[in-house]
């Protein structure tokens, strides 16, 4: 089968794509036909090396941590899924990604895939999807009625993170930039603000930072906040800011792979509550450029990857 692996460390030059064997589902896995991965800032990251302490891949390593496809072999004692299945999932972090034309996963991970989008659109979901519920719900506790400002919203969790708080009946604030405010607003924020550090009318009782910003506009994002309230980041490599004598608490949040609320997250795919936003679909082949066009900049928007069967 062909996949992009890298087997050493280092800039998107390491990326291969290359012939490898197909994997055998080993107990409790099963073999899933991709029909899609994503690219996620993360990828570059382990690639790169700077994660391997979080995340010690083995090497060489096939990268991609979501994955949507259909289900062709069962490992032993593989329940609740069946050969043929359309799923969706968030592959654990550290084992093979994606990335390829099979990939093994654990059951656990798994779950439905919606019917109402394409299923190669599906793999664009898990990881970005989870950060913003994880980041909302569990971490923030947002609840009706309350205030959210959601510091770089123009992003792919962005998009996610704006519609789960609007349907969860918050205020939505979002910072966005000239390209991507008007996809901000279309996802539901009732205020759209610019970059930098926001001027509120009145306090918010949740961040939600999505933002690499400098350590100290990170810091003042606490400001805003009421007292009692909370601060979520997702730039971990900076800790989220708090103010103990206002009671404001900082969150770090790292995603976890949970596939009952990735479940949840179908649910509003397939009624119709929560968009699923892609913006390219690039070929497998071409994953090591995307990769090096992340490297130089942001990308704009949701890329999935394609295997050459979903291109056919």
């Amino acid at each position: 089968m062909k996949a992009v692996r890298f087997h050493e460390y280092g800039t998107p030059d390491v990326l291969r794509y290359e012939e490898v064997e197909q994997p055998v589902p080993g107990i409790g896995e099963v073999r899933i036909r991709v029909a899609a991965t994503s690219f996620n800032p993360v990828d570059g990251n382990i690639r790169a090396g700077f994660m391997q302490g979080p995340i010690p891949v083995a090497l060489p390593h096939t990268p991609g941590i979501d994955v949507a496809g259909t289900v062709d072999a069962l490992g032993e004692d593989a329940d609740g899924v069946e050969v043929g299945d359309r799923v969706v999932g968030f592959l654990p972090m550290a084992g093979a990604g994606a990335a390829a034309e099979y990939v093994l996963a654990p059951t656990g991970i798994l779950t439905p895939a919606p019917t109402s989008i394409p299923l190669a659109d599906a793999g664009g979901l898990p990881l970005v999807g989870l950060t913003a519920w994880q980041g909302l719900f569990d971490h923030a506790g947002l609840s009706v009625g309350q205030r959210v400002l959601i510091n770089g919203a123009g992003g792919a969790v962005g998009g996610y993170a704006v519609q789960l708080a609007k349907h969860a009946g918050a205020h939505v604030i979002a910072t966005a930039g000239p390209r991507s405010s008007e996809r901000v607003k279309a996802a539901g924020a009732d205020e759209v603000l610019g970059h930098g550090l926001p001027e509120l009318a009145e306090p918010v009782d949740v961040v939600l930072n999505l933002a690499p910003v400098d350590p100290a506009q990170l810091a003042a994002l606490a400001g805003v906040v009421r007292d009692g309230g909370v601060v979520v980041n997702t730039t971990v490599w900076m800790p989220a800011p708090s103010d103990e004598e206002r009671g404001v608490r900082g969150i770090d949040l790292f995603v976890n792979s949970n596939a009952a609320q990735l479940a949840q997250l179908v649910a509003l795919v397939d009624s119709g509550a929560l968009r699923v936003d892609i913006a390219r679909r690039v070929p497998l082949a071409d994953l090591p450029a995307l990769h090096a066009e992340a490297a130089a900049g942001p990308i704009s928007g949701k890329a999935i990857v394609l295997p050459p069967a979903s291109l056919a």
